[in-house]
């Protein structure tokens, strides 16, 4: 029945739109805008994410956002079908990943790639509206040469494109982003504004900078790990479920519903989906398993749908200590309720932190469970947790309805002592580092080298080996050298624990393919040594000149101790007179 209900639904919305190749204009002055799609108003009802869009339609929404075009034909086809419209985002380098706005080269082909992508799909009917990045000013040594490139890179796309207006994306609005909008951006039709805690108040904040364009809340949600209270030894504290829904209640009413005829064009959601992001629950508005959370029921309200099964409501962990020595255990309880009397099933888990609240929009793994850790009180509102030894962990508590809805709770508790020593299970083979459709472990996080002129799409559709998507990597330049470490956790360097057990591996297997054909690069796995945290092996193929068709090469790690590899894949490459462009797809540990 509920299948039926979203069909229907989401094919009404379908019904609604489209005209071949939309026209989507800003309209309005003096602090008064909207947007009209198709010569109709059109206020974003948004969110981004991965989740279903189809659900999405149903749920209200009339649009979401993408962060990069690596999938853009079929997002715009998929919200075609569901009757919504998206914002194309571009994604632009950021100065962490090694992408500098002072080098001509890395700008002229980012430049290339945009106007390319605008031309291909400027007359798709669902499109919105184009999006030149997102939060590229965030520690960035040349600001000024940014802003001038997004600019005149606006004007470019506008040439090519009228029917569509241009924004970019930036975090916040510290004075240094309004000053420098104020002083470069002639040619955007609005900004795009990722806020969180601040959401309530961005409207009267934007008019007391003195901004003259409108705005979108490009990401709202609940208050980031970097906003909150943190508990006494200092780790962030995470809202519960149920304080996100009025969260996400708040920030709608007050700084995107209030705003709307003035300044706010509308907004999106953050994240429609699951994602691990500072904890597994962060930010998704979603579990796992797509138990809808409050997040979602109150967006739908904000939208005009009715709810009608709503999700519990769960109350704080109390615990009676937040720390204790490994091996001691602590007792925990928790409160909640059913707004429609469905009876509640109770779940709780302990996972160590991830002690990585700085990774923004990445992603990272899924922490550890220690499941034998919930010696008591299993299935009930209260129980006993025996810390496994040093550390931070989280302590979750999840309770279901039955009726496809979901509330948790969780709170950090501290382990004193040695940090447990747990082997890494080897892991069953064939295991993937990229491949279509499999889960990830490994992430494209470590580069090295010349790394401004490195760009890496991992969601390539130009003729894969297998699948729909492969991976492309590009390096801008005639010379210097660069490279990629696939990293567990991303962006560590030995520091922290992860990695795979790949004991039951004999051979790394991968395809690659060169633009051109005659490209020279070596690849390897492992490399981490004399670190905390290191590779148990490491193995190359050096200097392999790669053909134009797709070609299966092979690592054999016979004889290898390949109990933890904590760099799945790599590559390092040197300049070869001029720019050069290659493919790799189905990355994969076999035990052939």
């Amino acid at each position: 029945m509920k299948k039926q209900i979203l069909f229907l639904a989401s094919a009404c919305a379908a019904s609604m739109v489209f005209a071949a190749g939309s026209v989507v204009r800003v309209e309005g002055s003096g602090g008064r805008f909207g947007l009209t799609f198709n010569g109709k108003p059109y206020f974003i009802l948004g969110a981004g994410g991965g989740a279903s869009k189809e659900r999405l339609a149903a749920s209200g929404g009339n649009s979401f956002r993408t962060w990069g075009a690596d999938r853009l034909k079929s997002d715009l086809d998929e919200a075609k079908k569901y009757g919504l419209t998206v914002m194309a985002g571009h994604w632009l380098g950021h100065a962490e990943h090694g992408f500098d706005y002072t080098d001509s080269a890395a700008v002229a082909n980012t430049e290339r790639e945009v106007l390319e992508r605008v031309r291909k799909f400027k007359d798709h009917p669902a499109l919105l509206c184009w999006a030149l990045g997102n939060e590229m000013e965030m520690n960035n040594p040349h600001r000024p040469e940014m802003w001038r490139f997004i600019d005149q890179l606006a004007a470019k796309v506008k040439e090519i494109d009228p029917n569509h207006p241009v924004c970019t994306v930036i975090a916040e609005l510290p004075k240094n982003n309004t000053d420098d909008i104020a002083t470069y951006i002639k040619n955007l039709d609005f900004i795009g504004i990722n806020s969180y805690g601040g959401c309530p108040s961005i409207g009267e904040r934007w008019r007391a900078a003195g901004m003259k364009l409108p705005y979108v809340v490009t990401e709202y949600g609940a208050r980031g790990s970097w906003e909150g209270p943190k508990d006494a030894l200092g780790t962030p504290l995470e809202p519960t479920s149920t304080e996100k829904g009025e969260i996400f209640r708040e920030s709608y009413k007050k700084g995107i519903e209030s705003e709307k005829g003035k300044m706010c064009l509308g907004s999106y959601a953050f994240t429609w989906g699951w994602k691990v992001e500072s904890t597994p629950t962060w930010h998704g508005m979603f579990l796992p398993d797509m138990s809808e959370l409050a997040s979602v029921q109150s967006v739908m309200e904000c939208w005009g749908r009715k709810v009608k099964n709503r999700s519990p409501e769960i109350g704080r962990i109390e615990a009676d200590r937040i720390s204790a020595k490994g091996g001691e255990t602590i007792s925990a309880k928790v409160s909640a309720k059913d707004p429609d009397g469905d009876k509640i099933t109770w779940k709780w888990t302990l996972l160590s932190d991830t002690g990585d609240y700085d990774t923004i929009g990445l992603g990272l793994p899924m922490p550890e469970g220690w499941d034998d850790a919930i010696v008591s009180g299993q299935g009930t509102p209260s129980v006993t947790v025996k810390l496994p030894g040093g550390g931070v962990y989280q302590l979750y508590a999840y309770c279901f309805d039955g009726k496809g809805n979901a509330a948790y709770a969780n709170i950090p508790l501290h382990g004193e002592g040695p940090e447990p020593k747990r082997a890494l299970k080897p892991v069953p083979v064939p295991f993937p580092v990229y491949k279509d459709g499999a889960p990830r472990k490994w992430y494209v996080s470590g580069y090295m080298g010349n790394t401004g002129a490195l760009k890496v799409d991992e969601g390539c559709g130009d003729t894969p080996h297998s699948g729909d998507t492969c991976m492309k990597i590009s390096y801008n330049a005639k010379d210097n050298w660069a490279g990629i470490f696939w990293q567990d956790p991303p962006n560590d360097w030995g520091q922290k624990a992860g990695g795979a057990n790949l004991s039951n591996a004999s051979m790394l297997v991968f395809w690659a393919r060169g633009e051109k054909g005659g490209e020279k690069v070596s690849f390897f796995m492992g490399g981490l040594k004399d670190t905390k945290f290191r590779d148990t092996a490491t193995a190359k193929l050096e200097n392999i000149v790669l053909k134009k068709t797709w070609t299966r090469y092979r690592i054999p790690l016979d004889g290898q101790d390949l109990s933890t590899i904590k760099t799945g894949f790599g590559f390092n490459l040197g300049g070869q007179g001029e720019p050069f462009t290659f493919y790799l797809d189905d990355i994969v540990y076999t035990g052939d």
